[in-house]
C-alpha cells in the first residue's frame, strides 16, 4: 500500500508524525511525505526530525511566501507532478492549510483517494482562509476522520451522506502527539519559573494588523502582568506591529523568541493558564489540563467551550480581565480527555485505512 502525505507547516509535521509512527508498524505500507514549504521554518533541520522522531520529507517543494492564489496554484502544479509519478493508493491530508486544499484538488483530479484527518471542523467564519480550505477538502475527500462528535454533527448538517460513506469519529491525533512528547519536553534556556506563569501567544492577522485591537489586547495583558509572570513567545508579525504602532508593553512580560515544539510542550505543562489566539494551542492547553482564554470571537473547538475550560474574549481587554479573574473556577473543571479519544486516534485511523485497502484489493 502506498500513501503520499502532504503537509506544509510545522504543526502538521507533529500530527503526521504521530500517524507515521503507527504506519511504520506495518512493513507492507510505504509512506512518502511531501513538504510544500508553505511555512518556512528555519528550526526544521535534520535535528528537528530526529528529536521529534518524524520521518523526513521525500519531497520539498519550497512553495511559500507569495499570495494565496499564486501559492495554491503552484502547489497544485508541483503536487500533481509527484502524484503522477508515484501513483499512491491514498493521499493523506491534515487540517486546513493551503497545502491541504492544494493536495485535495490535485489528488481529486487524478482520482486518487483522499484521506482528510481533522475533518468536519467549522468556525463558521468564511473570512478565515482556513474555513474555505476545510470545506473544500472535506467535500473532495474519500475518507473523513473527525476529531470530535461536534465535527461529525457539522458534516451531517452539510449532507455528508450524499458524498461520502467513510466518515467517523477517530479522536484527535494532536492529543496522541501531546501525550507522546510530554516525557520528551525541554525547558527553554531562559529564566522562567517551573510553574505559575501565564503562557501567552498572539499571531492572527485579525488581532495584530489593526492597531486598536492589538492595543486593547495588550492593555489587558499588561494589567494581568502587574501581578502575574507572563511568558510571551512572540511571533515576528506581532513584534513588528507592536514596534510599528509604538504600543507600550509591561516590563513584567517576558518576551521570548518562538520556541520549538518540545519547548512548547514544557511551557504548556508548567504554566498556570494559557492566553492565545491559536487554534492548536487551545486544544493543547486542554490536553495538559490548563485553563484557556481564547483571544478570538469564535473557535472550532466548541466542545471546550461547552466543558467550561475555554473562554472566548475576542480582542476586548475588559472581557480578558473578567475571564482571568475567574481562572480559578476554570481550574476546578473536569478535563475529560475522552472527548478527543484518550490518545488512541492514530491507531483508529491506521486500522481503518488498512481495512479499506484490504477490502478494496481482496
Amino acid at each position: 500500500m502506498k500513501i503520499t502525505t502532504i503537509i506544509g507547516a510545522r504543526p502538521q509535521f507533529i500530527k503526521a508524525g504521530t500517524v507515521s509512527r503507527e504506519l511504520l508498524k506495518f512493513p507492507d505500507v510505504q509512506e512518502n511525505i511531501i513538504h510544500t514549504g508553505q511555512h518556512y521554518d528555519e528550526n526544521m533541520s535534520d535535528i528537528f526530525f530526529e528529536e521529534m522522531e518524524i520521518p523526513k520529507p521525500a519531497f520539498h517543494l519550497g512553495v511559500g511566501g507569495t499570495s494565496q492564489g499564486d501559492m495554491t496554484g503552484r502547489m497544485i502544479q508541483e503536487i500533481e507532478k509527484i502524484l503522477v509519478q508515484r501513483r499512491p493508493d491514498y493521499v493523506m491530508l491534515y487540517g486546513d492549510t493551503n497545502s491541504t486544499m492544494a493536495g485535495a484538488i490535485a489528488a481529486s483530479k487524478l482520482h486518487i483517494k483522499i484521506i482528510h484527518i481533522e475533518s468536519g471542523l467549522r468556525s463558521f467564519n468564511m473570512k478565515m482562509p482556513e474555513e474555505v480550505n476545510r470545506i473544500i477538502t472535506d467535500r473532495l475527500s474519500y475518507m473523513l476522520f473527525c476529531p470530535t462528535d461536534s465535527a461529525i454533527a457539522n458534516l451531517k448538517a452539510e449532507g455528508v451522506e450524499n458524498w461520502c460513506n467513510n466518515f467517523m469519529q477517530s479522536g484527535d491525533v494532536m492529543q496522541d502527539g501531546a501525550f507522546f512528547y510530554r516525557e520528551k519536553s525541554k525547558k527553554p534556556e531562559i529564566p522562567i519559573s517551573d510553574g505559575g506563569f501565564i503562557l501567552t501567544t498572539i499571531h492572527r492577522a485579525e488581532n495584530t494588523d489593526e492597531r486598536s485591537k492589538l492595543e486593547d489586547l495588550l492593555r489587558g495583558i499588561n494589567e494581568i502582568a502587574a501581578n502575574n509572570e507572563v511568558v510571551f513567545p512572540i511571533h515576528p508579525r506581532t513584534k513588528s506591529r507592536i514596534d510599528e504602532f509604538s504600543i507600550d508593553v509591561s516590563e513584567n512580560i517576558t518576551f521570548i523568541d518562538p520556541v520549538g515544539y518540545l519547548n512548547s510542550v514544557w511551557l504548556l505543562s508548567n504554566c498556570k493558564a494559557v492566553l492565545t489566539d491559536s487554534g492548536g494551542m487551545q486544544k493543547e492547553a486542554f490536553f495538559f489540563e490548563k485553563p484557556c482564554i481564547t483571544l478570538r470571537e469564535e473557535t472550532e473547538w466548541v466542545e471546550l467551550l461547552e466543558e467550561g475550560v475555554n473562554i472566548l474574549v475576542g480582542s476586548s481587554s475588559e472581557k480578558l480581565r473578567k475571564a482571568f479573574d475567574n481562572i480559578n473556577d476554570i481550574e476546578k473543571r473536569k478535563f475529560d480527555q475522552s472527548i478527543y479519544g484518550n490518545g488512541l486516534a492514530s491507531q483508529v485511523i491506521v486500522s481503518k485505512i488498512l481495512s479499506d485497502y484490504h477490502n478494496d484489493t481482496s
